[in-house]
Protein backbone atom coordinates (compact mmCIF):
# COMPACT_ATOMS: atom_id res chain seq x y z
CA UNK A 1 0.00 0.00 0.00
CA UNK A 2 1.31 3.43 -0.95
CA UNK A 3 -0.12 6.63 0.49
CA UNK A 4 0.06 10.08 -1.08
CA UNK A 5 -0.89 13.33 0.66
CA UNK A 6 -1.70 16.67 -0.93
CA UNK A 7 -1.96 19.86 1.13
CA UNK A 8 -4.58 22.48 0.25
CA UNK A 9 -4.86 25.96 1.75
CA UNK A 10 -7.83 28.31 1.79
CA UNK A 11 -9.06 31.35 3.68
CA UNK A 12 -12.65 31.05 4.89
CA UNK A 13 -14.88 32.95 7.29
CA UNK A 14 -17.79 31.39 9.15
CA UNK A 15 -20.04 31.75 12.18
CA UNK A 16 -21.74 29.05 14.23
CA UNK A 17 -25.45 29.64 14.82
CA UNK A 18 -26.68 28.89 18.32
CA UNK A 19 -23.18 28.60 19.77
CA UNK A 20 -22.42 30.45 22.99
CA UNK A 21 -18.89 31.77 22.67
CA UNK A 22 -16.67 33.66 20.24
CA UNK A 23 -17.44 31.36 17.31
CA UNK A 24 -21.04 32.61 17.19
CA UNK A 25 -19.76 35.76 15.45
CA UNK A 26 -18.33 35.92 11.95
CA UNK A 27 -14.61 35.23 12.00
CA UNK A 28 -12.08 33.64 9.67
CA UNK A 29 -9.42 30.96 9.53
CA UNK A 30 -6.49 30.08 7.33
CA UNK A 31 -7.45 26.45 6.80
CA UNK A 32 -4.88 23.82 5.91
CA UNK A 33 -6.27 20.55 4.57
CA UNK A 34 -4.24 17.34 4.27
CA UNK A 35 -5.88 14.81 1.94
CA UNK A 36 -4.37 11.33 1.89
CA UNK A 37 -5.16 8.64 -0.65
CA UNK A 38 -3.88 5.09 -0.98
CA UNK A 39 -3.46 2.56 -3.73
CA UNK A 40 -1.81 -0.79 -4.17
CA UNK A 41 1.58 -1.11 -5.73
CA UNK A 42 1.98 -4.11 -8.01
CA UNK A 43 3.80 -6.65 -5.87
CA UNK A 44 7.35 -5.86 -4.77
CA UNK A 45 8.35 -4.46 -8.14
CA UNK A 46 8.61 -0.81 -9.01
CA UNK A 47 5.60 0.88 -10.53
CA UNK A 48 5.86 0.71 -14.33
CA UNK A 49 6.29 3.88 -16.41
CA UNK A 50 5.36 6.60 -15.86
CA UNK A 51 5.97 5.42 -12.27
CA UNK A 52 2.94 6.95 -10.55
CA UNK A 53 0.37 5.17 -8.46
CA UNK A 54 -1.63 8.40 -8.71
CA UNK A 55 -0.30 11.71 -9.97
CA UNK A 56 -0.21 14.55 -7.42
CA UNK A 57 -1.66 16.85 -10.07
CA UNK A 58 -4.71 14.55 -10.32
CA UNK A 59 -5.08 14.63 -6.54
CA UNK A 60 -4.99 18.41 -6.78
CA UNK A 61 -7.70 18.31 -9.48
CA UNK A 62 -9.86 16.13 -7.22
CA UNK A 63 -9.71 18.82 -4.52
CA UNK A 64 -9.91 21.97 -6.63
CA UNK A 65 -13.69 22.19 -6.06
CA UNK A 66 -13.05 22.57 -2.33
CA UNK A 67 -10.71 25.52 -2.74
CA UNK A 68 -12.92 27.15 -5.39
CA UNK A 69 -15.99 26.80 -3.16
CA UNK A 70 -14.45 27.90 0.14
CA UNK A 71 -11.50 30.21 -0.53
CA UNK A 72 -12.24 33.83 0.39
CA UNK A 73 -15.86 32.95 1.14
CA UNK A 74 -18.17 33.38 4.11
CA UNK A 75 -19.81 30.04 4.92
CA UNK A 76 -22.99 30.14 6.99
CA UNK A 77 -25.84 27.78 7.79
CA UNK A 78 -29.45 28.31 6.71
CA UNK A 79 -30.27 28.81 10.39
CA UNK A 80 -27.71 31.60 10.68
CA UNK A 81 -29.07 33.26 7.53
CA UNK A 82 -32.64 33.02 8.86
CA UNK A 83 -31.52 34.94 11.96
CA UNK A 84 -29.41 37.42 9.93
CA UNK A 85 -31.08 37.81 6.48
CA UNK A 86 -29.14 40.98 5.64
CA UNK A 87 -26.01 38.89 5.07
CA UNK A 88 -27.38 37.28 1.89
CA UNK A 89 -26.73 40.55 0.02
CA UNK A 90 -23.04 39.67 -0.27
CA UNK A 91 -21.71 37.81 -3.31
CA UNK A 92 -19.18 35.69 -1.45
CA UNK A 93 -21.63 33.93 0.91
CA UNK A 94 -21.97 30.14 0.75
CA UNK A 95 -25.08 28.80 2.51
CA UNK A 96 -25.16 25.24 3.84
CA UNK A 97 -27.93 23.17 5.45
CA UNK A 98 -25.59 22.50 8.38
CA UNK A 99 -23.29 24.52 10.63
CA UNK A 100 -19.83 25.17 9.12
CA UNK A 101 -17.82 23.71 11.99
CA UNK A 102 -14.43 22.12 11.36
CA UNK A 103 -16.10 18.71 11.62
CA UNK A 104 -18.79 19.54 9.06
CA UNK A 105 -16.33 21.19 6.70
CA UNK A 106 -14.32 17.97 6.92
CA UNK A 107 -17.40 15.89 6.02
CA UNK A 108 -18.11 18.21 3.09
CA UNK A 109 -14.50 17.77 1.93
CA UNK A 110 -14.83 14.00 2.24
CA UNK A 111 -17.86 14.02 -0.04
CA UNK A 112 -16.07 16.08 -2.67
CA UNK A 113 -13.07 13.75 -2.75
CA UNK A 114 -15.19 10.59 -2.82
CA UNK A 115 -17.09 12.01 -5.79
CA UNK A 116 -13.95 13.05 -7.69
CA UNK A 117 -11.46 10.23 -7.09
CA UNK A 118 -11.25 7.18 -9.38
CA UNK A 119 -12.45 3.88 -7.90
CA UNK A 120 -8.97 2.35 -7.67
CA UNK A 121 -7.73 5.19 -5.44
CA UNK A 122 -9.07 5.16 -1.89
CA UNK A 123 -9.46 8.19 0.33
CA UNK A 124 -7.92 7.08 3.63
CA UNK A 125 -7.44 10.22 5.74
CA UNK A 126 -8.39 13.88 5.91
CA UNK A 127 -7.06 16.39 8.37
CA UNK A 128 -8.23 20.00 8.40
CA UNK A 129 -6.41 22.53 10.54
CA UNK A 130 -8.58 25.42 11.68
CA UNK A 131 -5.62 26.89 13.55
CA UNK A 132 -2.00 25.84 13.88
CA UNK A 133 -2.89 23.86 17.01
CA UNK A 134 -6.44 22.62 16.31
CA UNK A 135 -7.66 20.22 13.66
CA UNK A 136 -10.43 17.77 12.85
CA UNK A 137 -9.52 14.42 11.37
CA UNK A 138 -11.35 11.72 9.43
CA UNK A 139 -9.82 8.27 8.97
CA UNK A 140 -11.36 5.56 6.79
CA UNK A 141 -12.51 2.42 8.59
Amino acid sequence: MIRLTKVFRFETAHAIHGYIGQCKDIHGHSYVLHATVAGKATGNDFIPAPGFMFDFKDLKKAGVEIVETLDHKLVLSKDYIAAHPEITNHANVVIWDFEPTAENILLYVKGVFLRNLPDEIKLVQLKIYETENSYAEWVAD
